[in-house]
């Protein structure tokens, strides 16, 4: 790994980690339901600068935010690891089958899915273990989590078109001169 690609990924695994920071002081109608404003940044450099340094920003973000929340090795810094796991796999798996089909909007919503699932399941096998209480909160985390991934991969998308933007300004200007 060069020296450019650790400060990028550095970069922008503090983005997320001020992102997911900034989500934990926003109140919540449900105590553990969070936005996952962080998931924009993956998503940014899965699209930009491939998968090794979305999953890198996935577990840099989940390891420090759970040391910082005083979580780490609890109930929620598994789920999120197990959620975050998933949805940067599914995302990148998407990604590299088809980088015409699904954009990040696309990407996102698939990313949403699989974290949630996989939250779910991890929930059921490890604490809940009553298929009952997974069945019945199951409508309202998808539905949330498809919302929330909508709406990352519309800010997503108009992330990456303007970082695409400046580095073809730039580009042209540096040709000019």
């Amino acid at each position: 790994m060069q020296l450019q690609d650790k400060y990028r990924i550095a970069v922008l695994s503090a983005y997320a980690l001020a992102l997911h920071g900034f989500e934990a002081m926003l109140p919540s109608p449900i105590p553990w339901l969070r936005l996952g404003l962080a998931n924009i940044i993956t998503l940014t450099a899965l699209v930009l600068f491939g998968f090794r340094t979305a999953m890198m920003i996935t577990l840099i973000r989940v390891m420090l935010g759970s040391m910082f929340a005083g979580t780490f090795l609890g109930p929620s810094f598994l789920l999120s690891l197990g959620g975050g796991i998933t949805g940067t796999c599914a995302m990148g798996a998407l990604f590299a089958m088809s980088r015409k089909l699904f954009g990040p909007v696309g990407l996102s919503l698939v990313g949403a899915l699989f974290h949630n699932a996989t939250q779910l399941f991890l929930a059921y096998l490890l604490f809940i273990q009553r298929i009952e209480a997974v069945i019945l909160i199951s409508p309202v985390i998808l539905l949330i989590g498809t919302l929330t991934g909508f709406a990352n991969g519309i800010i997503a998308d108009i992330l990456i078109k303007n970082l695409l933007k400046k580095e073809e300004d730039s580009i042209q200007n540096v040709a000019r001169a």
